[in-house]
């Protein structure tokens, strides 16, 4: 299943923000259009098999590693709670990607 399929399930459920960072596999004209009714950017590259490429902000999306490392970083920790170390260093990173996620909204 797409990627797009599944936030449409969501899209009710979404905060109010100014931006959406996704990746081309959000990349549909609905799901730009549902954003647009809700005054939510889109910072989601075009797919290649896009006929005419929809712009977007760059500098917007590299941004979005941040985020993507966070959630990378939980998956490696899933025994936090043993490893008091690596809790207080997964914390410190938590802290500066929340930082950086609420910037964006």
């Amino acid at each position: 299943m797409s990627d797009y399929k599944g936030a449409a399930k969501m899209l009710p459920a979404f905060p109010k923000a100014k931006s959406l960072l996704a990746d081309k596999g959000y990349d549909a004209d609905w799901f730009r259009d549902a954003l647009a009714a809700r005054k939510i950017a889109a910072c989601i590259p075009s797919r290649a098999n896009r006929k005419v490429a929809i712009p977007y902000d760059p500098a917007l999306y590299k941004k979005r590693y941040k985020i993507e490392n966070m959630f990378g970083k939980l998956k490696d920790w899933r025994r936090i709670h043993t490893r008091p170390m690596r809790a207080h260093i997964l914390l410190k990173h938590l802290h500066s990607c929340s930082r950086h996620l609420l910037a964006l909204i």
